[in-house]
């Protein structure tokens, strides 16, 4: 016979969980309240729940520097949008490559791209700015989304998903109906990896949106300037650090994030039911 639940554990249960959403939501909620109050206020009580009526005021002295916000937001959506579509289509094409195809370096060729994970970016920066250098690629969006389709992370998490998930059988019966191997990854593969491809391109958008290192190398241009270049420009103010018009400044940084994840956020869901009814 099935055991009843205890209520009291229910109870327990539920108390944790609105806690850790509480603890999950705080952060985000004092950031955009602090981005409707002024400098002062923040140094004076830097957590409050409470909204002020500075916001105006932020976003004058956030459009009042030498750069554009706007402008910077579309720059972030570029790069980061073109990333994530190179880093998940190309790096899908090469998981489906390692589990499909049977080749004979077919597990070296695994080895080595699990290997490449294990050198830092920070290490490869130098040659790679002296490259991009030498042929004149120098704030172009182009030398920071490219380099994208390398992601060997995202060919590990893709393979180890498309093993159980992927059967031959169906590639098999494709090609025997006369369709191409593109046709079949594109309409036939893809549609399956629709929950792995979700959970990625949340990771890689929100990797590439935050990323400053590598803008702050390579875009010497205030007008190719990312949003998260112009954040760490404000807070580098030799005069005064406007803590309010940073906070507006992370809060147009977030918003984004937040969209992409609740337009992705159903996919990963169907795919934790559709695993757990496999399983």
């Amino acid at each position: 016979m099935r055991k009843k639940s205890n209520p009291v554990w229910m109870v327990l249960v539920y108390v944790v969980l609105i806690f850790l959403a509480i603890l999950s939501i705080m952060p985000f909620l004092i950031m955009m309240v602090n981005a409707t109050r002024s400098t002062t206020e923040i140094q004076q009580h830097a957590i409050s729940l409470i909204p002020s009526s500075y916001t105006m005021k932020n976003f004058a002295i956030l459009t009042g520097k030498s750069f554009n916000p706007m402008r910077g937001f579309l720059n972030s959506l570029i790069i980061s949008t073109g990333a994530t579509i190179c880093a998940v289509y190309f790096s899908t094409l090469t998981a489906y490559a390692l589990v499909i195809y049977d080749w004979k370096l077919r597990q070296p060729f695994f080895t080595f791209i699990m290997a490449i994970m294990m050198i830092p970016t920070q290490v490869t920066m130098i040659g790679f700015y002296q490259f991009v250098y030498k042929i004149h690629m120098t704030n172009n969006f182009l030398m920071l989304i490219l380099p994208a389709i390398a992601s060997p992370s995202i060919v590990f998490f893709m393979r180890q998903y498309m093993q159980p998930t992927l059967s031959p059988e169906i590639v098999q019966s494709a090609r025997i109906d006369g369709a191409r191997e593109f046709y079949i990854f594109n309409h036939i593969v893809l549609p399956i990896m629709k929950p792995a491809i979700a959970t990625q391109s949340i990771f890689v958008f929100v990797t590439n949106w935050n990323r400053l290192f590598e803008p702050l190398i390579l875009l010497t241009d205030q007008k190719r300037y990312t949003l998260p270049i112009m954040v760490s420009l404000l807070r580098g103010d030799i005069y005064k650090t406007e803590y309010g018009a940073v906070y507006l400044g992370l809060t147009l940084t977030v918003l984004p994030l937040i969209v992409v994840y609740l337009l992705l956020s159903k996919y990963i869901i169907a795919g934790v039911a559709l695993g757990s009814v496999k399983g």
